[in-house]
């Protein structure tokens, strides 16, 4: 596989689309359509950015997740505390601000910062690091107008349940997974 050509196509305010050729492996021309949040040169800029941040946040034997709606799904769905870094933003930044918007909590202890990862394989170069924190503080919400996200710890048995009955992101569900396993860091 090797990608001979990129166009940019179109130039939305938040995602760019690009047009891909590429020879496959019987070396015949094909092309792949993507996005991505940067505006990329070259085929060599491709996942090369950090763009943001995935945060599995415990209080005391409590998993946080957040229930928000997603314009893209068309639904409320269980997700974790995310975002997007700003320009210039350290990931350490990050994660206390938008923490904080979506839950009114604070980060009483980092666990855990993985290295990035790419988010939507299949569509999109978005890379984003993954946290392990303690948190603490109340609820309150300072999310835009734009945003309804509920946030709330849950044990075990009620992540447990929620994974029987819920519809969640990959990440916060898997999260679930592995709290619900026994396995927390």
């Amino acid at each position: 596989m090797k990608l001979i050509h990129m166009e940019k196509v179109r130039d939305g305010r938040y995602l760019k689309n690009y047009q891909l050729t590429y020879l496959n492996k019987a070396g015949r021309e094909k092309n792949y359509e993507m996005v991505s949040r940067n505006d990329l040169a070259a085929p060599e800029d491709i996942g090369k950015r950090t763009d943001g941040i995935s945060i599995v946040a415990f209080h005391e034997d409590k998993l946080l997740l957040l229930r928000e709606f997603r314009m893209g799904v068309n639904r409320h769905i269980y997700n974790l505390c995310a975002g997007m870094k700003e320009p210039e933003e350290s990931m350490e930044a990050c994660m206390e601000r938008e923490l904080y918007e979506e839950t009114g909590l604070k980060i009483s202890r980092v666990i855990d910062i993985l290295p990035p990862c790419f988010s939507a394989v299949a569509i999109s170069d978005v890379k984003t690091s993954i946290a392990f924190v303690e948190v603490s503080g109340e609820f309150t919400d300072h999310t835009s107008e734009n945003e309804e996200i509920g946030a709330a710890f849950y044990s075990r048995e009620e992540a447990k349940k929620l994974l029987e009955t819920e519809e969640f992101s990959s990440r916060a569900q898997m999260a679930a997974y592995f709290f619900v396993m026994g396995m927390r860091l």
